[in-house]
């Protein structure tokens, strides 16, 4: 080899190592989309809990009495917790994104609760 060929090999092999730290360092700030997936699912599963406990709030406001309705829904998150911290790392990919949807849409439910019930707080006189 000449002089010449010996820094050439050695930037483009220092290059080519910092470009596979760049690239392994994105994947891992990612996750794979497993960890994405259950990232999601476990901020529903939070998201879902934070407006069960203000439905709960509300209602007993207005009621005067816990609603049986919000407490199953809180129960049965607990529940789906419970499952996710048994078999969340198990569980395929499909399985995990279909339940952080029906997750989302509970809380699409409980949200439109939440407005009719408000809605008839200021009706009320």
């Amino acid at each position: 080899m000449t002089g010449f060929a010996l820094p050439v090999i050695t930037l483009l092999s220092a290059v080519i190592v910092a470009a596979a730290l760049v690239l392994a360092w994105r994947v891992l700030r990612r996750g794979t989309p497993r960890q994405r997936a259950l990232t999601r699912l476990l901020d529903a599963a939070d998201a879902l809990e934070a407006r069960l406990r203000t439905a709960k709030a509300e209602i007993e406001a207005i009621t005067g009495d816990e609603d049986a309705s919000v407490r199953a829904a809180l129960q049965e998150m607990l529940r789906q917790r419970l499952w996710l911290q048994q078999h969340g790392e198990t569980a395929s990919l499909q399985t995990l994104n279909e339940l952080r949807a029906s997750i989302d849409q509970a809380r699409s439910r409980i949200d439109q609760q939440l407005i009719q019930v408000e809605r008839a707080r200021s009706a009320a006189p």
